[in-house]
């Protein structure tokens, strides 16, 4: 194995592994963001309290939420053929993962967002900022650090999620892990296919951190 291909194995895994990762995990940012804004703007002490909606709106994240990925992976196979055309590879493993992953954005979002400063949203308001107003230029501003903190927790969480998908035939460095390391037995190849998830977690980890950092003004 080591003779053959066996970095061109290596180098496609991690290529696949950061497309379903970084992929899904923008996708699930289109979906999850707006998910948790509004849950935000419509809670108890929110901008715009609506309890009929905050209750429908969280109930359906908590629903999705407390599905176990794995048997998600499985469920969702029809809709996954249905839009990619196969339940096979990375590109069908996208679908999953975010469908997964957007209801646990949503509440990052959402708790991100419930942080910003009470006084900070009535200063905006006392200066008459309309609903849309508050949100895009007072409380995704002043969240900013924490929501790029968060999405580095979501990325690092979507990369755990993508290697479970190798049981179904997804692909990266899990499906590796899985066909060649755990089914053939490979000890080398499951240990470096380890080594290059927590490679891969720290780099995101850092990056995340990183750009936390430089986003927040409260520490300039």
């Amino acid at each position: 194995m080591l003779e053959n291909g066996f970095v061109e194995l290596m180098l496609r895994g991690i290529a696949e592994t950061l497309y379903m990762t970084l992929a899904s995990t923008a996708a699930s940012y289109v979906i999850g963001l707006p998910m948790g804004v509004v849950l935000c703007v419509t809670g108890e002490n929110g901008i715009c309290p609506n309890r009929p909606l905050n209750a429908v709106l969280g109930t359906i994240v908590n629903i999705i939420r407390s599905v176990p990925f794995i048997i998600l992976l499985v469920a969702v196979i029809p809709v996954t053929r249905f839009i990619v055309g196969t339940s096979l590879g990375s590109s069908a493993t996208i679908v999953p993962l975010v469908i997964g992953a957007a209801p646990f954005v949503a509440r990052l979002v959402e708790t991100s967002l419930s942080e910003v400063s009470s006084g900070v949203i009535e200063a905006g308001r006392s200066m008459g900022a309309s609903t849309w107003q508050l949100i895009t230029k007072v409380l995704v501003p002043e969240a900013a650090p924490s929501l790029i903190a968060n999405a580095t927790t979501a990325a690092t969480t979507i990369l755990g999620y993508s290697a479970m998908a190798g049981f179904v035939g997804g692909g990266g460095l899990g499906a590796i892990a899985i066909n060649y390391g755990y089914y053939r037995y490979e000890t080398v190849t499951m240990l470096v296919t380890v080594a290059l998830m927590v490679v891969i977690v720290q780099l995101i980890q850092s990056t995340g951190t990183a750009t936390v950092k430089r986003s927040d003004k409260r520490k300039k």
